[in-house]
């Protein structure tokens, strides 16, 4: 099994995941034929604080109406739907896991949203677009699933248009040493690509992408970390351990576990494509 498939396998690993987040958001009361961006955070943003990093992220990018953003590893499509809603721009996601790109595609019809936001499944290293096709692009907490940066990035940079802007929420290896597994991205390290903020930098300069706003977040998002792996037990009925199942609380300790021993950062920064 190659290592893209066994990464698509992870996310994928639970069936009839559609079904699973529909029931919890009736039970959770909200009304099924008219879902908003909003009554869908608490699941569909799978990253470290949720909807806060994604409104974070937004506010660096600060797209314009109709602007067209490429959201890559999009995943069930929250940050793609509230890009579309907040800001009026056209977002299309891809999404390496299939039944991730279903899924997304589903919230994003009874959201009202397929006007602005498509997703399609697709290898970020093999993207399926022209060249110069995107305003903006978008990346949260996914190069941590990639062994090659570099291709990643120059498939990044092909699509978007010449000044175009890149945002990214990435973790990045601290000097701690590697982190605690399982975590949501990797059920063991073989699947964890981890790289310094250093090193990342570089990769992204050599890329060709000039360095607009570099920003250690690490803090904020072990503060985050923190109060979510205390949670265990408590977690509300729509959240994360709906696409993570029973292995999520013992993820969640160990990114918390991770970051209080400087095993993991994490970075925000703004690009532009040279």
């Amino acid at each position: 099994m190659s290592e893209r498939t066994e990464i698509a396998e992870h996310y994928g690993k639970r069936s009839r995941l559609g079904e699973r987040i529909l029931a919890a958001l009736r039970e959770a009361g909200k009304d099924l034929e008219h879902l908003t961006p909003d009554d869908l955070a608490p699941v569909d943003e799978l990253h470290g604080r949720g909807r806060e990093a994604t409104a974070d992220l937004a506010k660096l990018l600060d797209p314009h109406p109709g602007d067209r953003i490429l959201d890559v590893g999009c995943g069930l499509g929250g940050p793609a739907r509230f890009l579309a809603s907040a800001y009026g721009c056209r977002v299309t996601g891809i999404d390496l896991t299939d039944e991730f790109a279903q899924v997304a595609g589903m919230l994003t019809r009874r959201t009202g949203l397929s006007e602005r936001v498509s997703i399609a499944q697709g290898d970020a290293l093999a993207l399926p677009f022209d060249d110069a096709s995107f305003d903006g692009a978008w990346i949260q907490n996914v190069a941590m699933n990639v062994a090659d940066r570099e291709r990643l990035l120059a498939e990044i940079r092909r699509v978007l248009r010449v000044g175009g802007r890149l945002a990214l929420t990435e973790i990045t290896a601290g000097p701690g040493g590697a982190p605690h597994f399982p975590v949501p991205w990797a059920a063991r390290s073989e699947l964890s690509f981890l790289i310094g903020a250093d090193a990342l930098r570089e990769k992204l300069e050599t890329a060709g992408f000039k360095v607009i706003a570099w920003e250690d977040v690490t803090a904020i998002f072990a503060r985050a970390s923190h109060a979510r792996a205390r949670a265990v037990g408590n977690y509300p009925l729509l959240g994360p351990q709906l696409v993570f199942g029973d292995d999520f609380p013992s993820m969640a300790a160990n990114v918390d576990r991770s970051y209080q021993e400087g095993r993991i950062e994490t970075i925000y920064a703004l690009l532009e494509r040279g």
